[in-house]
């Protein structure tokens, strides 16, 4: 009897890598690995709902594929630099009534 080997990752039309079947992108996958220094052991421990089989085909999927999955350093320029610009940051009060405005 043949085997049926189904595909573990997936891209999206936006060019983002999911794991097939949940909702996880292979960059978070990777971050932990990256950024927390988790071994795929750990990740399951922290994330008991990802399989060792998920997170070794994310992180397998990133190995093969650095450049396409994310430039991570790129990433987290671009949020420093997003930040830096936002030089006020709306209250909850300030945009409930924001919204309180809009909706007279």
């Amino acid at each position: 009897m043949p085997t049926v080997v189904t595909k573990p990752i997936y891209i999206d039309d936006d060019g983002v890598a999911w794991i097939e079947g949940t909702g996880i992108k292979v960059i978070e996958v990777v971050l932990d690995k990256i950024a927390l220094g988790l071994s795929p052991e750990d990740m399951h421990e922290e994330h008991p709902h990802w399989s060792l089989a998920q997170i070794h085909a994310a992180l397998s999927y990133y190995y093969d594929h650095k450049e396409e999955v994310a430039d991570i350093n790129r990433r987290r320029r671009w949020v420093k630099e997003m930040q830096a610009q936002a030089t006020h940051q709306f209250t909850r009060h300030e945009l409930e009534a924001r919204r309180e405005n809009l909706r007279q």
